[in-house]
Parts: structure tokens; C-alpha cells; sequence
């Protein structure tokens, strides 16, 4: 082979190197509250295409939670990825009291000690992920944004460095079960304040609202086929489920709102994006303010069936698991 044929051959290879490096993403999250952030948790881990540095655990019993995310780690493998445990914060009344504070799903990791959450704190491990790697990472938001809010407070140009920050927060134009009228969603009411100065930050979010991913639930053939797979992962959301339904609140097909988020990284072309401006009330309401300039842009359509059909193959064809000893 001719040297600039051998060039143009090594520079392709190296271009190509390049484009395959996984997305690094950071993951904030309420793990073990609705059981959503499971689902949409072991969607990134599956997911080759993800470079996942941190799950930070976001609200109320956040030691609780990053319990349960030592576990799942340890389960299939991937117990290197550093889990942080974010503030704690007040739960609330109802419904929102058993989201936020004490879940059935903590006794699947009950006196597990096998893996440890990090000493950093949530804000600090954020502002140094984006500090070390500006430009570089996805970060996703799944629940309540307490941590953000301290990240802000901390650094308020530490966000500026996020290469695109994706956030399952809000109702625009329909509300929970489908309802025409929108909604105080749970990861803006939970924390009004947080969602307020969330929304004003001045880095463009990505709203993966219930306006798109109240139509993604996870039916009786689907539930059944992660049972009989009888994987590390898939046995690990099956028992996170059957916990979950001991919840008054739960529902037999769950709703997967935040793994409608993850797939919005791994799956662009299944969304639909528009521009807007975002404020939130004092009430936790999300409202598109007309005839401003867009400070982030909200998903206004799915490709649902597309969309179950990879999420499904993703955790039925994966094959995580600790080596063998």
C-alpha cells in the first residue's frame, strides 16, 4: 500500500475510533422511589453505547437509596462506577411521602455492604466530573434536582460544561394518565425551589416531560419475558418490581418516564424536540412562556411501540453478570 493510502487508511480508522468512544453520562436520580429509575438505570448499564461515571442518588432517604444502587451494581458487575449519595431532604405527605422517604424496594439491598457509595458529596462529585471532562458529558436527571441546585449554588458555571443536560421534569400540554390538562410532575413539586433555579440556570435542558413518556408502560407479555430471562439484571429489576407493588400507589404496568429519558441519548431519532422557554410556578407547574427566547427545548412526540421494542432487546440480550471467581 501507497504511505498516503496508508494515511488516509489510519486517519479513517482513527476518525471512526473516535465517533464508536461510548457517551459518558452522569445519572442524578430517586432510585427506589417509583420504580421507573430501575428500569431506566439498567437501560444505561446495558447499554454499550454508555459510559456511565456516576449515579448520584438525588431526595429524601438517599442512603437508602444508594444502598440499593451498590447492589445493582454488584449484581451485574459494574460496581465500579462510583455511587454518590446527594443531600437528604424533608419527605412530603401521601403518594410523595412513600416516593420520597421509606420504600418497599429497600429491602431488596437490606445489609448489603459488599459495595460502598463514595465519600464526595453530590454536588462536589458533578462540578468535578464536568470540571474534568468539559464538554464531554451527557448529564441526566431523574428525579427531584436538589442536587442541581447545589451544583448551582457551588459553582455556577460548573452546568455551562455539560455537554447536553437531559431531564425527565414537567408537563406541558398533558398531564398524568393522559389527562389534556397539565400537571404538577413529581420531579418539579417535589423541590419547587430546585426546579426554579433548574430552569433558570442558563444552560439549554432537554425536558423529557409527561407530555411523551406517560404513553411508555410495561405491559403483562413484556414484564413476563424479563422474568423467564433469568439474567443478573433482569432478576434484579423483576424483585425491585414485585417490592414496588406492594405500594398502595402502584400500578400492575408501570409507567417507565425515566427510561424515556435515558433513550433520549441512545435513541434521538425516536423524539421529537421543540424550542420553548420553560418557567416554573410557585405552584410546581411547568409553563412555556410565549415570546421569549428558548431556554431549552421539550419533547412533544414518541415512537412508543419503536421505542418498547429496543428498550425490551436491550435487557433481554444483554449479558452483564459478575466473572466467575
Amino acid at each position: 500500500m501507497k504511505p498516503l493510502a496508508m494515511a488516509v487508511v489510519l486517519a479513517w480508522g482513527g476518525a471512526a475510533a473516535v465517533a464508536a468512544a461510548p457517551q459518558k453520562v452522569i445519572i442524578d436520580c430517586d432510585l427506589a422511589g417509583d420504580i421507573d429509575d430501575a428500569f431506566a438505570v439498567s437501560l444505561a448499564l446495558a447499554s454499550p453505547e454508555l459510559d456511565v461515571l456516576g449515579l448520584v442518588m438525588d431526595h429524601g432517604n438517599t442512603a437508602k437509596r444508594a444502598q440499593v444502587a451498590c447492589r445493582l451494581l454488584y449484581e451485574v458487575g459494574r460496581e465500579r462506577i462510583p455511587v454518590v449519595v446527594g443531600r437528604p431532604t424533608p419527605s412530603l405527605v401521601g403518594q410523595d411521602q412513600a416516593i420520597a422517604g421509606d420504600s418497599q424496594q429497600f429491602a431488596w439491598a437490606a445489609g448489603f455492604e459488599r459495595v460502598r457509595p463514595v465519600e464526595q458529596g453530590a454536588a462536589d462529585f458533578i462540578i468535578a466530573t464536568l470540571r474534568r471532562y468539559p464538554g464531554e458529558v451527557v448529564l441526566i436527571t431523574l428525579g427531584p434536582v436538589c442536587n442541581l441546585e447545589e451544583v448551582i449554588d457551588k459553582d455556577p458555571g460548573a452546568l455551562k460544561l455539560a455537554k447536553r443536560i437531559v431531564s425527565m421534569f414537567g408537563s406541558f400540554r398533558l398531564g398524568y394518565n393522559s389527562s389534556p390538562v397539565p400537571s404538577a410532575e413529581w420531579n418539579v413539586r417535589a423541590d419547587i425551589r430546585a426546579a426554579k433555579r433548574f430552569a433558570d440556570c442558563g444552560v439549554p435542558i432537554a425536558y423529557v416531560g409527561l407530555d411523551v413518556t406517560v404513553f411508555v408502560k410495561l405491559g403483562e407479555a413484556d414484564r413476563q419475558r424479563l422474568l423467564f430471562r433469568q439474567s443478573p439484571l433482569t432478576n434484579s429489576l423483576c424483585g425491585l418490581y414485585t417490592l414496588w407493588r406492594y405500594e398502595e400507589w402502584s400500578a400492575p404496568d408501570p409507567t417507565l418516564f425515566d427510561a424515556v429519558a435515558v433513550g433520549t441519548v441512545l435513541w434521538p431519532d425516536l423524539l421529537t424536540f421543540e424550542p420553548a422557554h420553560v418557567r416554573v410556578t410557585d405552584d410546581g407547574h411547568t409553563v412555556i412562556e410565549s415570546g421569549q427566547a428558548p431556554n431549552g427545548e421539550i419533547a412533544t412526540m414518541i415512537q412508543k411501540d419503536e421505542f418498547i421494542r429496543r428498550l425490551m432487546e436491550r435487557y433481554l440480550k444483554q449479558n452483564l453478570g459478575r466473572p466467575p471467581a
